[in-house]
């Protein structure tokens, strides 16, 4: 019976040793990095659509920025159907007066500049819009990086517990052989080594959900590859906070607000073409006429005016004045939600990482303290076995929760850099 203990003793100091290598730290390189997978936004599909409809903000200034095109026109009149037309041919001495105008119409009230205006504030609110898409695609990039990353670590933490619980479970069929061990507690304990590999089975799905969310950037056999590497959880620059004259301006350079910015200058813009309708635009009209008989040089010099009786364009105008107001709101209220997101997104940063350093710095090292007592304890029969249960699930738990905090952390830091200082990650 000695020996028994002895061996099962020897067993469990393997598990401590075990459990004294498991620590919450991470090392050696592994692909692709946080810059590869934010640099792989670039050529996404969602950026690649926002720089097409640059091209067609592009082309509407062209269409905008021209004069009306001249008119050309010929007709034939004076034809007598009564007495003829008389003889020769049709073109020169039938009686048939032949006219070839050109018509031009002259714009006032500076239609054509306000028209390029409207245009070009489109397309820079369009190329804002583009980088906006590239700063949301990067959110996004980087929150399924983090989730990969963590789905990883979370199979290597799961393999080293199915390992420890196999032990476990060896050492509690020694015992139980042994008659030092009743048949319900083995059992118990094997229940628990097959929980375990089970959370190991679940852990290995969420990896390929996870590999599956990030392959929208990064190709999917690349990061299959880099399943078996040690997991390396990237280095993110220490930033400080900008104070709030910084902050005003930080915000100002926001993608979102320079595209909201971009589309009321547009509507401002609008309103001027839509008061310049008021002036009318003359329409100079200049005819050759040939009427053989009479003579074959006759000119004809004519103007068209547009009489806006009963009608000044209200319609366009309170369409115009609408659409100003409603950009101002819009500009007003995405001003509004990027102050809020960046408190939101700072608020986040520090909590979480603040988190995370607790898990990493007291609550793990605590769970781990208390299961390699919980399990030197044991062996010398001096707690039950639910106790070690306990605390065998309660570090797992704890492991899980740590990593949990680990991601969320990394990602509110990723986040609160982009939507701040950009640059920092991808130089």
């Amino acid at each position: 019976m000695l020996a028994i203990r002895l061996r099962f003793l020897r067993e469990s100091l393997v598990v401590s040793a075990a459990l004294a290598t498991i620590t919450f730290t991470f090392s050696v390189s592994a692909e692709p990095t946080l810059r590869d997978v934010l640099q792989s936004v670039q050529s996404g599909l969602e950026v690649r659509l926002a720089r097409q409809s640059e091209r067609g903000a592009e082309a509407d200034i062209a269409t905008a920025d021209h004069a009306p095109m001249p008119v050309l026109s010929g007709k034939t009149s004076q034809i007598d159907l009564q007495n003829g037309l008389g003889a020769g041919d049709p073109l020169g001495r039938k009686r048939i007066d032949k006219s070839i105008g050109l018509d031009w119409t002259y714009e006032r009230g500076d239609k054509r500049a306000h028209r390029t205006r409207i245009a070009e504030r489109t397309l820079a609110a369009t190329q804002a819009d583009t980088s906006e898409t590239t700063a949301q695609q990067m959110l996004a990039a980087q929150a399924a990086y983090f989730d990969w990353l963590a789905a990883r670590e979370r199979v290597r933490l799961m393999r080293e517990n199915v390992e420890l619980a196999n032990v476990a479970s060896r050492g509690a069929n020694t015992r139980l052989r042994a008659g030092d061990l009743s048949a319900q507690d083995a059992l118990r304990v094997e229940i628990d080594a097959q929980r375990v590999d089970a959370d190991l089975q679940s852990a290995g799905l969420d990896l390929e959900r996870a590999e599956i969310a990030l392959a929208q950037f990064i190709a999917r056999g690349d990061l299959t590859a880099s399943r078996a590497g040690a997991v390396n959880w990237p280095s993110l620059p220490t930033m400080t906070l900008p104070d709030a004259d910084a902050t005003v301006v930080l915000i100002a350079e926001r993608a979102d607000v320079k595209a909201a910015q971009a589309r009321l200058d547009a509507a401002r813009s609008g309103l001027d073409g839509a008061l310049a309708l008021r002036k009318a635009d003359p329409t100079w009209g200049v005819s050759f006429d040939h009427y053989p008989g009479t003579s074959n040089r006759l000119i004809e010099l004519r103007v068209q005016i547009p009489l806006t009786i009963g009608y000044n364009y209200q319609g366009e105008i309170g369409r115009a004045q609408s659409d100003l107001t409603q950009a101002e709101l819009t500009a007003e209220r995405v001003l509004r939600d990027a102050r809020t997101e960046r408190a939101r997104l700072a608020a986040e940063a520090r909590v979480s990482r603040e988190r995370a350093e607790r898990f990493a710095n007291d609550i793990v090292p605590r769970a781990s303290t208390v299961l390699k007592q919980a399990e030197f304890a044991f062996a010398r029969g001096a707690i039950p076995l639910t106790d070690v249960l306990d605390a065998r699930r309660t570090h797992r738990t704890t492991q899980l929760d740590a990593l949990a905090a680990r991601a969320d952390a990394s990602k509110a830091e990723t986040a609160l850099i982009l939507r701040t200082r950009p640059e920092l990650l991808l130089r």
